[in-house]
């Protein structure tokens, strides 16, 4: 893939006017209000696997709704009292996926808490999930997730797999072996765009790890990119002509340039110039709004896999500067 977004000198720049609703705050404030009515309920079950240095435990908690959302909490076996923890989110399509996956945090003496995203990991092959998202949207909708309730953004997906995510912050800092003063989120792509969201809804994480983030600048990434799965909004839109703007409304709510220009912790965000499926202009925009400490790694050849272990090895010196 050529490069096809603004020249680098042009994206550092980019920081766009931002269509946000008058109640954003309101709105978000009245959903964690109304998932705190359910009580978290975590359940950690150990999971029997050969593996000799870390705990792992099957773990599932209350979301939105009171839903049971499942994960893996995987521990240091070694660690001298709580630790800081991680809080991982999945890209597009994929679910917790296997306990192997994710060792890499504990290795470095953290606690990992792996998130299904409610409804997704059912076709994938290396990272199947384990939660299903028990309410349907009412209106028509593109195959795909994204325009599941698009047109009420008290009905719309992402506003309850955005709750989810904050709750599994919660439920982190409240496991014994967890220091919980010492979280950070992560995600790439689909977990960047809910890392992003959720560093700012929770502000007492201490960091956020925001790879090629999904789930922003809506309106620009639509309209330059023919990848999904910001293609199935387009789909939409070429069908249900009428609903442009309800859709775009709705799509507000949960933009990562709203929830950027909220963010005050520090933050490690990543993206490549080739990425069509996350195109750079729309990283951008959000990182020149994040209003915290940051930094970016820009990787000038690669698509939307990014830095790949690259990345990683970034995230790990980050980390371990992040906590002394």
């Amino acid at each position: 893939m050529p490069l096809f977004d603004l020249p680098l000198d042009q994206l550092r720049e980019y920081r766009p006017e931002r269509d946000e609703p008058a109640d954003f705050d309101a709105f978000w404030s009245r959903t964690l209000a109304e998932a705190a009515e359910h009580d978290l309920a975590p359940v950690f079950t150990p999971h029997d696997i050969p593996l000799t240095a870390v705990d792992v435990y099957d773990t599932s908690f209350a979301g939105w709704g009171g839903h049971r959302i499942n994960g893996w909490l995987l521990v240091p076996r070694a660690a001298e009292g709580p630790v800081p923890c991680v809080v991982q989110y999945i890209g597009y399509s994929g679910g917790r996926g296997f306990v192997h996956d994710h060792l890499v945090w504990p290795s470095a003496g953290l606690a990992v808490l792996v998130v299904d995203t409610r409804g997704q990991g059912g076709h994938s092959l290396h990272s199947p999930g384990a939660t299903a998202d028990p309410h349907g949207g009412a209106s028509p909708q593109a195959p795909g997730m994204m325009t599941r309730g698009i047109l009420d953004p008290d009905d719309y997906y992402y506003r309850r797999v955005f709750t989810d995510a904050v709750r599994a912050v919660e439920v982190a800092a409240g496991h014994p072996a967890v220091d919980g003063d010492r979280i950070v989120v992560s995600g790439g792509s689909q977990g960047g765009g809910i890392a992003q969201a959720v560093a700012a809804l929770r502000p007492s994480v201490k960091g956020a790890l925001i790879d090629v983030p999904f789930l922003t600048h809506f309106r620009r990434a639509v309209e330059i990119t023919g990848r999904d799965p910001y293609q199935e909004i387009v789909r939409f839109l070429a069908s249900q002509r009428p609903s442009v703007e309800a859709v775009f409304r709705t799509l507000s709510y949960f933009d990562g340039l709203n929830f950027a220009a909220r963010g005050q912790t520090s933050a490690l965000y990543s993206v490549a110039l080739m990425d069509d499926v996350c195109p750079p202009s729309t990283v951008f925009a959000a990182y020149n709004h994040w209003q915290g400490p940051k930094e970016i790694t820009v990787w000038p050849w690669n698509n939307h896999e990014g830095g790949g272990g690259f990345q990683r090895e970034e995230q790990l010196r980050y980390v371990s500067k992040l906590f002394g």
